[in-house]
C-alpha cells in the first residue's frame, strides 16, 4: 500500500501466550479514519510472556502503520499494564519490557501523534485480533 500523508488510523492490537512465559503469537488490524480495514496481520512469536506479546503485537502494528501514514494513530489494546505504561502512568521496571517499551517509543516518532486507549475484550476488533492471536497458537500447537 502506497503511504499518504495525512490520513488518521486506528490500530487493534493483542498478544497472547499459553503459559508465562509460553508459546505466544500476535494479531492485529489497521483501520482507516472511515473505518475501512487497511491491513491485518498475525503470527507466531515463539516464547514469551503475555506482555511482551503484547508490545510485541502493538509494535508490528506501528511498523505498519508508518509505512501508511505519518499523521495520527489511535492504538487500542485490551492490556492496561502495557497502556498505562505507554501514557507515563506506570514506570517500567522489567528490563525486558523495558526494551519493547523503548522501541514502541522511537516508533511513535513516525507519527504526528500517537493515543494509546485501554479496551475490553468485548469491543468487536479486540475480541477479533484475540481470536486470530489464539487462533495461531492453536495451529502451531496443534489444538
Amino acid at each position: 500500500m502506497q503511504k499518504e500523508s495525512g490520513p488518521h488510523l486506528t490500530v487493534y492490537s493483542d498478544g497472547a501466550s499459553r503459559g508465562n512465559p509460553g508459546p505466544a503469537a500476535i494479531a492485529g488490524e489497521i483501520s482507516s479514519e472511515n473505518g475501512a480495514l487497511l491491513k491485518a496481520f498475525s503470527r507466531f512469536l515463539g516464547k514469551r510472556t503475555n506482555n511482551e506479546a503484547e508490545y510485541e503485537a502493538l509494535i508490528a502494528a506501528l511498523e505498519i502503520a508508518r509505512h501508511l501514514t505519518d499523521d495520527q494513530v489511535d492504538c487500542f489494546l485490551d492490556s492496561e499494564l502495557v497502556v498505562k505504561q505507554l501514557n507515563g502512568e506506570y514506570r517500567v521496571r522489567n528490563p525486558r519490557l523495558r526494551r519493547l517499551w523503548e522501541k514502541t517509543c522511537e516508533l511513535c516518532k513516525s507519527f504526528s501523534s500517537v493515543s494509546f486507549n485501554h479496551a475490553l475484550r468485548r469491543n468487536e476488533h479486540i475480541d477479533r485480533v484475540d481470536s486470530q492471536a489464539n487462533s495461531v497458537l492453536d495451529k502451531v500447537l496443534g489444538q
